[in-house]
């Protein structure tokens, strides 16, 4: 009887926790398959290689998105050896034999890079290719991946660094900017859920995910900053011994971060049941969003001739802000911790406070103000009461 009662117990917990988190049993694997193969979306990396394209062009021989075995090889030949990757590559190009000797010659450097969606786009990539392929490569590069992942996440607080080891002053610091911490976090809690494209991990390695998770939400909820006793947004990064916001490049203050608040909001509100510590979090971001849209102004965009070729661009228009009582709500990249209004820098990293004082170069090159709160307010944030309230999690009202 108590053999059959234990067997009843254990039963019942499976589908709670998991066979695979129970015990370490191997979920099954794809079987391998020849082509034709469906094609896999480059959204993720596309800031890289938007990057890559705006320094040295987009003139240049591509594979095609359902070329996914030649490109998902690229994203092997550029995973450093340690299971990081560098960012700003286009891993479409078709490499000459040079680039790739070149290449492969990279590959015991231990710089790796979580800036610009980096390394976790990487391993989703490689996870359905190898769901569509059953091509174990790119299931152990993935696996690498996500091991290199956890290695770097802050001891001190759970977040991620921009990029390790680090040139720049901000490199080791916690990163909000280009979703560093929410991306990654995003990414960790589908493997901690062997959701998709993740079906194929181990339950160690669902584990240890579930536990960096843990600890990258408690960052997240300490690391938002407040005004005036209330819940705003979040900085760009955070120096690790004192999690105070600081500085990222020459022309990033240190100050509140409207896209990626943005970003961190939707990652929030992403939790199928987020704890009450985590809709405070939501609700304080949002009222945020509300208090510090810019009204009555827009951002105007003009040619002009002949175009000026930057280092990272070359500018064949200009921008200046100006008046329009009919423009929409829109919102500064970057806010004061203290009193709320924007913040402009140059490359010299001195504030000013106009923004045709902005050079530009960094007019051009650089998005100061947005629309990057609109539809999170118009559309995602009522959408979210609404799965909130049907699910109880919120009351109805």
């Amino acid at each position: 009887m108590k053999i059959r009662l234990n067997a009843l117990i254990l039963a019942a917990a499976l589908p709670l926790f998991g066979a695979c988190a129970l015990f370490d049993i191997q979920p099954e694997q794809p079987a391998i398959k020849a082509g034709p193969y469906a094609a896999i979306s480059l959204k993720g990396m596309s800031d890289s290689i938007q990057h890559w394209r705006n320094r040295y062009g987009d003139k240049y021989a591509k594979y095609a998105d359902e070329q996914i075995v030649e490109i998902a090889d690229n994203v092997l030949l550029y995973q450093r050896d340690n299971g990081g990757w560098v960012e700003n590559r286009d891993p479409s190009r078709i490499l000459t034999a040079e680039e790739i000797a070149a290449i492969s010659a990279e590959k015991a450097n231990a710089t790796g890079s979580f800036d610009n969606r980096n390394v976790y786009s990487q391993v989703e990539y490689l996870s359905a290719v190898y769901l569509q392929t059953g091509d174990i490569r790119y299931r152990d590069a993935a696996q690498r991946g996500i091991a290199y992942t956890l290695q770097m996440q802050h001891p001190t607080c759970g977040g991620w660094p921009h990029t390790v080891p680090g040139e720049q002053s901000y490199h080791p610091y916690i990163t909000m900017a280009d979703e560093v911490t929410s991306g990654v976090l995003r990414t960790l809690r589908k493997v901690g859920a062997g959701s998709a494209p993740f079906g194929w991990i181990d339950g160690s390695t669902r584990r240890a995910a579930k536990r960096a998770l843990k600890k990258g939400d408690a960052c997240v909820l300490k690391l938002q900053v407040r005004q005036n006793g209330k819940l705003a947004g979040w900085a760009g990064q955070y120096k690790p011994d004192t999690l105070e916001p600081a500085q990222g490049r020459a022309f990033e203050l240190a100050s509140i971060v409207s896209q990626e608040s943005v970003e961190m909001t939707r990652y929030l509100m992403g939790i199928e049941r987020p704890a009450p510590e985590q809709i405070a979090a939501i609700e304080g971001a949002i009222d945020w969003f509300k208090r510090s849209a810019i009204t009555g102004w827009k951002i105007e965009t003009f040619k002009i001739d002949p175009p000026i070729k930057y280092e990272y661009h070359t500018a064949s228009t200009d921008r200046r802000l100006v008046q329009d009582a009919s423009a929409p709500r829109m919102w500064a990249r970057f806010y004061d911790l203290k009193d709320n209004s924007p913040v402009l820098a140059n490359r010299d990293s001195v504030r000013v406070y106009d923004y045709s004082q902005i050079h530009h170069e960094r007019r051009t090159g650089y998005a100061w103000y947005g629309l990057w709160a609109e539809k999170l307010l118009s559309e995602e944030y009522p959408a979210w009461q609404a799965r909130m309230r049907a699910a109880g999690v919120l009351p109805k009202s």
